[in-house]
């Protein structure tokens, strides 16, 4: 497989959109504008979030690419492109979310380490590919498996990106055998983003899309498939990428005590208006977000609040995925559930004030007020309240101008 690409090197990077807020160079991380986010309920290519720990993989002899699937599994086998063309294809309209998002306010309570997202580390896109359950049927693995004949217990997806936290080795993740072989679950190896071929930054030619879990398990340039014993033992998996209390310092941290994450919390975000917009007093404004939940949890409500928490008004839900989006077949019997919802709420805002949000998902859950009670030392799952600050431009002042 090595041979297939050519030297990882950030001289051989893919364009990108003059837009994107960049967060680091090497590794290419960046976010779209806030704004950007709410003008579509599918995510456009170039404004979705890059995030990378390398530099991007240049496969250099597409028709010579094999997925290997193996490890535990009764059978092994060996995928070309075109071979896992053939399998059937399944859309899945999913919203991917870096366990990182809104980490830049948890760092404004205390300091935490890793890259500086804002609130757009996430996107909502439509995958297609061959579900993962339909590829473990052809090594053996039924649907609906716990525990595989052989032993295994979890599936380990491998990547060809090097990465300095392996050791310059590639990047790894697993997710349970039983969600990789639950079609309900509706974990594909994508090769198509939005209709169009992957392109480099999202995984070219072929990546892993798990649904509702955060997107450090969506592995990017696919390389393998194993069916382990244990859950990965990669970096990203034990070292990284957990939740620990607000108590837990690099002084005493312990890995082993906490389980890697997976499904995201339910989230909710303003993105219009940015925080510090001025508005003219008395004038009408349109509050607009996004909200999600993971593990298939769908949006309940949105509360928003325009005088500091005070008093609450329930937002208006979008309707989910409209008509236009000619690359979802119109028998395909896709589900909304994996996908963020839009919202937004008119209001007359005539004081300089705070506007909140919050959100509630199917199963009841709520985000908490505050970040302090989240705080952790990885910055990682921020899904506390969200404010934005508005200020007014009297009336008088604004006709002068």
């Amino acid at each position: 497989m090595e041979p297939l690409h050519g030297p990882a090197t950030y001289e051989h990077e893919p364009p990108r959109h003059w837009a994107l807020k960049i967060n680091s160079k090497e590794p290419f991380n960046a976010e779209p504008p806030a704004c950007e986010l709410v003008d579509s309920y599918i995510t456009s290519v170039d404004m979705f979030y890059k995030r990378n720990h390398g530099p991007i993989p240049v496969l250099e002899n597409y028709s010579l690419f094999r997925l290997k699937v193996g490890g535990l599994a009764p059978n092994h086998c060996s995928l070309s492109m075109d071979e896992i063309k053939q399998l059937p294809k399944h859309t899945v309209v999913a919203t991917l979310q870096c366990a990182g998002n809104r980490r830049t306010a948890m760092s404004l309570s205390r300091k935490v380490k890793g890259v500086g997202w804002d609130i757009s580390a996430l996107g909502n896109g439509v995958w297609s590919g061959a579900r993962l359950s339909d590829v473990l049927n052809m090594v053996g693995i039924p649907n609906y498996t716990k525990v595989s004949s052989c032993g295994g217990k979890h599936v380990e997806f491998v990547s060809v990106d090097k990465c300095k936290e392996e050791n310059g080795g590639p990047y790894k993740g697993s997710i349970p055998l039983l969600q990789a072989t639950s079609p309900d679950a509706d974990v594909i190896l994508a090769y198509e983003m939005n209709g169009e071929e992957l392109n480099r930054d999202h995984g070219y030619p072929l990546r892993v899309v798990v649904p509702g879990v955060i997107g450090a398990r969506s592995v990017k340039w696919l390389k393998s498939i194993d069916i382990i014993a244990e859950e990965c033992q990669g970096f990203f998996m034990q070292k990284d990428y957990k939740m620990f209390p607000p108590s837990v310092t690099w002084d005493n941290i312990n890995w082993g005590s906490r389980r890697p994450l997976m499904d995201f919390p339910i989230q909710c975000a303003i993105c219009r208006p940015e925080d510090g917009a001025y508005l003219e007093e008395g004038s009408k404004v349109t509050v607009q977000g996004y909200a999600l939940s993971g593990g298939g949890r769908g949006i309940e409500r949105i509360d928003v609040s325009v005088d500091g928490g005070k008093t609450w008004i329930e937002a208006k839900l979008g309707q989910g995925l409209k008509s236009g989006h000619g690359y979802i077949p119109d028998d395909d019997d896709h589900r909304d559930k994996w996908a963020w919802v839009l919202w937004e709420l008119s209001v007359q805002i005539s004081s300089p004030t705070d506007i909140l949000a919050k959100a509630v998902d199917s199963a009841a859950n709520v985000q908490p007020e505050s970040v302090e009670s989240i705080w952790n030392l990885r910055g990682v799952l921020n899904n506390s309240w969200h404010k934005v600050h508005v200020n007014i431009i009297p009336k008088q002042l604004h006709s002068n101008l």
